[in-house]
């Protein structure tokens, strides 16, 4: 039997919608019930006797994966092979920076760049809002505020995902399919309005699906959330994932420091002197509670 790769392109419950080397696309099923293909892998196929489909028989080996934690607290891949993450928050619905702060989390697990994309910035953005972009700023990530309704920095964010394979990931209703629309200048993805009475988003994109740019960059459009944790299996990726804090943590008295009640804490320092900030600190101190309730099989 003929066998060949391809490239995972969009991935509909156990359907999936391949890229051959030739740019022609292809639906494959997968063969047994443990391959779990996702968007951005490497895949082998061959084709099935008699019919238009492909067979998906091996997964490649993964450069990264962005993973999440399920409400069984196991670990699900969501997408693989990724060059950068953007993390969209709006002024509606309200921002969760906890959330942002997790997703960013997982981009320093991956070792991949991380962009926050304040959206629907033709809306009053708070005070606090800019305080928190700024913050991202000073840790150097790229912090872009963007109207997919007016066009404001569709290009500036173009720029920052160049050509690079970008996962777009955020809450319910900050329009992240209507920035892919932007940014592919097409209504490309169905898109919804957010709920008026709470004011949350309705989930539209229910795969995962990969679009290339004119630019020659490549985005990933994934399911909205309404919270998300990464799948952190230690302490050490708790820290790992919070780029000021490991920076600070080599000044610790102690090697093994969690930077919670410890004496000698060189991170509880720098937050009580104003140099890390509070708020922050409060979301490394979730993750590292919820890595521990992900290692007891405590989660929910």
């Amino acid at each position: 039997m003929t066998q060949f790769s391809a490239l995972v392109t969009a991935t509909y419950r156990r359907r999936i919608r391949v890229q051959l080397s030739d740019g022609a696309s292809a639906d494959a099923r997968i063969k047994g019930r443990k391959l779990r293909p996702v968007c951005g892998d490497t895949v082998t196929v061959e084709p099935l006797p008699d019919d238009d489909e492909l067979l998906i028989t091996a997964i490649g080996k993964r450069r990264n994966e962005l993973t999440r934690t399920d409400t069984r607290g196991n670990r699900e891949v969501l997408a693989t092979n990724l060059d950068t993450l953007a993390v969209v928050a709006a002024a509606i619905p309200k921002p969760d920076w906890f959330v942002v702060d997790r997703y960013l989390c997982a981009a320093e697990l991956m070792g991949i760049g991380g962009i926050v994309v304040y959206n629907k910035c033709d809306l009053e953005t708070a005070p606090e809002t800019k305080q928190e972009l700024e913050n991202y700023e000073s840790l150097g990530y790229s912090a872009v505020q963007t109207s997919a309704k007016t066009g404001v920095n569709i290009e500036s964010l173009r720029q920052c995902i160049g050509r690079r394979l970008t996962i777009i990931v955020g809450q319910s209703g900050v329009g992240k399919s209507t920035l892919i629309n932007a940014l592919a200048d097409d209504e490309l993805l169905k898109t919804a309005a957010v709920s008026r009475k709470h004011r949350e988003g309705r989930h539209t994109t229910v795969t995962s699906s990969m679009i290339r740019l004119d630019g020659g960059g490549t985005v990933i459009d994934s399911p909205g959330v309404r919270d998300y944790a990464p799948m952190l299996e230690s302490f050490q990726d708790v820290q790992q994932g919070f780029r000021e804090i490991r920076d600070v943590a080599e000044q610790c008295r102690f090697a093994d420091c969690r930077h919670l009640q410890e004496p000698g804490c060189a991170v509880k320092a720098a937050v009580d002197a104003g140099s890390l900030r509070a708020r922050r600190y409060e979301s490394f101190r979730r993750a590292v509670f919820l890595s521990e309730k992900i290692v007891r099989g405590r989660y929910r």
